[in-house]
């Protein structure tokens, strides 16, 4: 294996892709914790705010480990749900904004 597909097997065993659902309203936002940062990701947009992305954007990737590690563990059920209620949603998103 290569050091992307070891970190991949090693996001998604660990279960460090996140699916926050926010009630009643159903929005949701996902993310994947590295190491010592935790990236959001839009899968159905095929987007990460991880440097990584942005920089492989440049040069012609259409993806990142974190986009891949998403896949992975939506395909092996792997997705580490947390229920919010929707009160929490505002704080939710400074505190991830502040992490960019």
């Amino acid at each position: 294996m290569n050091k992307d597909s070891d970190r991949i097997q090693s996001i998604v065993s660990d279960k460090r892709v996140k699916l926050h659902i926010f009630e009643p309203s159903k929005r949701n936002i996902w993310t994947v914790v590295g190491k010592g940062e935790e990236h959001w990701i839009d899968p159905d947009s095929n987007y990460c705010s991880c440097p990584g992305f942005y920089f492989g954007k440049l040069n012609g990737k259409t993806t990142c480990y974190h986009l891949e590690s998403a896949q992975l563990a939506k395909n092996e059920n792997q997705v580490e749900t947390i229920i919010f209620s929707d009160d929490e949603f505002s704080d939710f998103l400074l505190g991830l904004i502040s992490d960019l």
